[in-house]
């Protein structure tokens, strides 16, 4: 597909944050039923292509969530609700950042969001980031606790994956090379449904 100077530096962007991992066939069929392109996308909202890869260069808008192997940049279907939401792009940033109290882990997020890295979340927003956070982190110490074993603590795991595998898609193989290793849908829903299955 022909691409513009911005969509060059836009992928080089893209590949210096996630690196240079091949797509294959299987990875591009999940990343196509799950995204749309950004040519797409624009064209629905009535938005320039090329402006809108500007913003994601300058740090306002997330980077793709994917390039698939032909090039095409692959967003989230709802990648301007959140400007949109927040009263538009200039105010996303201030918006965005004022969900978390503590200002290191606010930009830590806005960060992330921005480079594009939240394809762990069939919705991404400030709320949905942060219970992810919250489920992974019981799921994870749930092994741990008092009663770890018992009816109670079952049912109570066994409720917060699936709250979690609500929110998470199922990942695709590229998603392993650039996270490097097992995503938390690996660790925290089908390795907890294998290590403690349900009564």
């Amino acid at each position: 597909m022909p691409q513009t100077s911005l969509s060059r530096r836009l992928a080089e962007r893209f590949r210096e944050i996630n690196g240079d991992h091949p797509m294959t066939e299987a990875d591009d069929a999940y990343v196509s039923e799950q995204f749309v392109t950004l040519e797409r996308l624009c064209a629905d909202h009535g938005r320039d292509g090329d402006e809108v890869r500007r913003l994601m260069l300058d740090g306002r808008l997330p980077l793709p969530g994917y390039l698939r192997s032909d090039g095409a940049e692959m967003v989230p279907a709802d990648l301007f609700a959140l400007a949109e939401r927040a009263g538009g792009v200039d105010a996303l940033a201030s918006w965005f950042t004022s969900h978390w109290s503590d200002p290191v882990t606010a930009r830590a997020e806005w960060r992330a969001y921005l480079d594009g890295r939240y394809v762990c979340l069939h919705s991404v927003t400030p709320e949905t980031i942060r219970r992810k956070e919250q489920l992974t982190t019981a799921i994870g110490s749930a092994p741990d606790a008092p009663d770890a074993g018992t009816p109670d603590w079952t049912r109570r795991l066994h409720r917060m994956i699936d709250e979690l595998d609500a929110l998470e898609p199922q990942f695709t193989g590229y998603d392993r090379l650039r996270f490097g290793g097992p995503t938390s849908r690996d660790v925290c829903i089908t390795g907890m449904r294998a290590r403690f299955p349900r009564p």
